[in-house]
């Protein structure tokens, strides 16, 4: 009997028949659910990103909405009549659309860890180890865990909290017979992708797993690309016809007896709205409200800006790390270290800039060096572990005569 009136009453159910409106309504949520997640793998399929909670919303509460109107559809074709006009249709009508708004989340969350778990092994193919040591794991492919504890970069913006805490304990599926710098490479490009985040720091073991973690973000903009001790202002000023970013400009005003205002470097025009890089000491010149005239000069060496701006687009950045005497990197070469040098203060104040490879690290020595935060940390590690005491050799006592 319940069964006729679901099949016959699809388009005209009411609260008066609670077990029917009850069964009915599950189904409704049973059809969000799906119809999020299905949307949701394809999203994070095709875009390597969790599909946003409006989109799976509106998918889930289609396919309720779609199955209904076919119900009545199938009314109208086979009674000739529908009667969805009620209030009482329509007070169910509408609980079913709520049902179906708070249902499509949860198949949101479901379809994406379907989709992140299942897409983590796409492509496994067979990798031939050629050189280096080669990852092996049992089955069809190499498991990696991130730990519990992640840590902060240095010299980088943090990454949220709860950002760490999603990332925490979670899996990840890689192809097997990878080598460890392959390996670390995967995880460092699937910990972005997944996760929005800008750097990431691992070191890992001889059998692939994780021993070190660290992760940092640099907000977007221009901000990361401006050199120590300036900063960008928006104002509004006639930039000449083929001004570019770049460009040293002067800032002088608009009205009669132009004076100079300040001189700093052009980062982008919008109509009549150009972004300048100026000293921070000067920001008190600008008045945003002030409309300006740009004079362009002509282009000359400027290493130092060109050398902080290219270091804030990349994954090296630079640190100074202290040598303390008797430490693993005394009486080392450079040559033993992956970073680059760059120049070396010795103890007594002395600067040499670009030493040779074969020069020896000394105690109380600053070491200026270039390269990524993992290769820095190796090598800070290195300038202030002690040497192991070396052992003495035993002494027998002779027996007294």
């Amino acid at each position: 009997m319940i069964e006729t009136e679901l099949i016959l009453g699809q388009s005209g159910v009411t609260f008066s028949d609670p077990l029917v409106a009850m069964i009915t309504l599950v189904i409704y949520s049973i059809l969000s659910v799906f119809g999020a997640g299905v949307i949701a793998i394809i999203y994070r399929w095709y875009f390597r990103e969790e599909v946003p909670e409006g989109i799976a919303i509106l998918i889930g509460v289609a396919v309720v909405a779609l199955y209904i109107n076919t119900a009545s559809l199938g009314v109208v074709v086979g009674e000739g009549a529908v009667d969805l006009f009620r209030i009482e249709v329509v007070l169910f009508n509408v609980v079913a659309l709520g049902v179906a708004t708070a249902g499509a989340p949860v198949g949101q969350r479901l379809g994406d860890r379907i989709a992140v778990d299942v897409f983590a092994i796409r492509g496994l193919r067979d990798i031939e180890g050629e050189m280096g040591k080669v990852v092996r794991s049992v089955g069809r492919t190499t498991m990696v865990t991130l730990p519990t504890e992640i840590e902060d970069m240095d010299s980088y913006d943090p990454v949220s909290k709860e950002t760490k805490t999603e990332m925490a304990g979670k899996r990840f599926h890689f192809p097997r017979r990878l080598t460890v710098e392959e390996l670390r490479e995967r995880i460092v490009d699937r910990i972005k992708e997944d996760y929005a985040v800008g750097y990431v720091d691992v070191d890992l073991t001889d059998d692939g797993q994780i021993d070190y973690l660290a992760v940092g973000s640099r907000m977007a903009g221009v901000g990361p690309t401006l050199a120590p001790g300036t900063v960008a202002i928006a104002v509004t000023a006639d930039p000449p016809n083929n001004a570019a970013a770049g460009d040293l400009v002067q800032l002088w005003t608009a009205a009669e007896g132009p004076e100079l205002v300040v001189s700093g470097e052009l980062r982008s025009v919008s109509g009549d709205i150009s972004t300048i890089a100026i000293d921070e000491n000067d920001i008190e010149t600008v008045d945003p409200s002030q409309s300006y005239r740009l004079v362009t000069l002509p282009e000359t060496p400027r290493p130092d800006r060109e050398f902080a701006t290219l270091l804030r687009s990349v994954d090296e950045t630079i640190a100074s790390v202290e040598v303390s005497p008797e430490s693993l990197l005394t009486d080392e070469t450079l040559s033993m270290t992956d970073a680059i040098i760059i120049a070396v203060r010795s103890a007594d104040g002395t600067l040499e800039a670009l030493p040779a490879r074969d020069r020896v690290f000394s105690g109380n020595e600053t070491v200026y060096a270039i390269g990524r935060p993992a290769v820095l940390r190796r090598l800070e590690e290195a300038a202030t572990t002690p040497k192991p005491a070396a052992e003495q050799p035993e002494v027998q006592a002779e027996p007294a005569d």
